[in-house]
């Protein structure tokens, strides 16, 4: 948030780079709208919420257009069901590709990416609510996430080498080790061996568990908390870091120094400061 109102902007600007997306209407998933926290659920439960050539796309054109959204301010990934996602469907993905040639081989896999890339991209922070299975593509849209809540009962697998496919897939040799470690994130990715929910807490890949009754609920209201805080801060404070993985320490300090300068020219920063002092002012009672 800046400290200029709507009403200071020009029209054109805020048309090209400001919407609302309370009101878009998914057609491979559900959406839904709680406050200013978003909730996409996965909602194929018959096969433990496989994706699709369809849903991948519209996924990566929901999360590039969330850059854009005034009143989303978090979103929650779920699964319906027990689960949270099997991956690529076999029957919808995995049979059709064994039949393309390579230059439509290298637009599935760039569109996949593509829909990392843009989870990364989009400053609202992402809360992945894992439940049973988690594996393969679905373990990346986990990965791709900035915090997850599981259950004890989750099962996350990196599958690909179990299809006679590397582990690199969706940028996990890039963000898997840096969750978890370069140990672990090998072991993984070599073996496609199944992380329960115990081990996957910690080994640092979920943040919490959490009873499967209660899952949902604790994942909205975390991202509730979080957009409760400062939101303009909490987008700075997602791209810092993503951006900082290529930098040096030094380019580091500069490029934070330079955003934290922006921060406190937002009304988030100077609100806060109002409430502190308010709280620290003296009570003074007359003789």
């Amino acid at each position: 948030m800046s400290n200029t109102t709507s009403t200071d902007i020009d029209p054109g600007l805020l048309a090209g780079n400001r919407r609302a997306l309370a009101g878009y209407r998914a057609t491979h998933f559900r959406w839904e709208v709680h406050g200013a926290v978003a909730i996409i659920t996965l909602n194929r439960p018959e096969r433990k919420n496989p994706l699709t050539f369809e849903s991948y796309a519209e996924l990566r054109d929901l999360f590039r257009a969330l850059k854009y959204a005034d009143d989303i301010h978090a979103v929650v990934l779920a699964g319906a069901g027990n689960n949270f996602c099997s991956g690529g469907d076999v029957h919808e993905i995995i049979g059709p590709l064994v039949r393309l040639a390579a230059p439509e081989l290298l637009m599935f896999t760039r569109m996949t990416g593509d829909l990392v890339g843009a989870m990364r991209a989009c400053p609202q922070p992402i809360v992945a609510a894992l439940d049973g299975v988690c594996a393969g593509a679905g373990a990346i849209l986990a990965m791709a996430s900035d915090l997850r809540l599981g259950t004890a009962r989750s099962k996350t697998a990196f599958l690909f080498n179990r299809v006679g496919l590397a582990g690199c897939d969706m940028g996990a040799c890039a963000i898997l080790p840096r969750l978890i470690g370069q140990g672990r994130a090998s072991e993984l990715l070599y073996t496609g061996r199944t992380l329960g929910g115990e081990e996957g807490e910690r080994w640092g890949w979920l943040n919490r568990l959490v009873a499967p009754e209660a899952l949902l609920a604790e994942a909205q209201a975390l991202a509730a908390q979080l957009c409760e805080g400062p939101t303009f801060a909490n987008g700075i404070t997602k791209t810092m870091l993503h951006q900082e993985w290529a930098m040096t320490v030094d380019q580091a300090i500069e490029a934070e120094a330079q955003a934290q300068a922006l921060c406190m020219l937002t009304h988030d920063f100077r609100r806060a400061y109002e409430a502190f002092a308010a709280k620290q002012r003296p009570v003074f009672q007359g003789n």
